[in-house]
């Protein structure tokens, strides 16, 4: 996989707000927040997007949703929040490496778009 804006994150090569860190995974701020909290879970690993996940990545999988939980209880969205992740090109995703948007601190409408 070529280098991508989350793996120049995680290499410390560009900045970012960095909210959480573990040897798995990363939390930082979106730099275009679509909600007053909005913030992205990423693992360390590679993975380009959710449907090229093996099953050797399912402890991972299960830690980024834990991850996404804590931050966000770290944050203050004990009210609830959204967990979002874009596949693909008809899915959003414009970044290729497997990310969790959590976006919270308002009411989110559904459909979402």
């Amino acid at each position: 996989m070529s280098d991508t804006i989350f793996s120049k994150i995680i290499n410390r090569e560009i900045p970012a707000e960095i909210i959480y860190e573990d040897d798995l995974a990363l939390a930082f701020k979106d730099i275009s927040p679509q909600a007053p909290v909005h913030f992205l879970v990423i693992p360390k690993k590679p993975i380009p997007q959710i449907s090229a996940a093996e099953s050797e990545d399912q402890a991972l999988l299960g830690h980024l949703l834990l991850t996404a939980k804590l931050v966000a209880e770290q944050v203050g969205l004990g009210n609830g929040y959204r967990i979002v992740i874009n596949n693909g090109a008809d899915g959003g995703q414009t970044v290729y490496h497997l990310h969790l948007h959590i976006l919270g601190g308002r009411q989110l409408q559904w459909p979402p778009g």
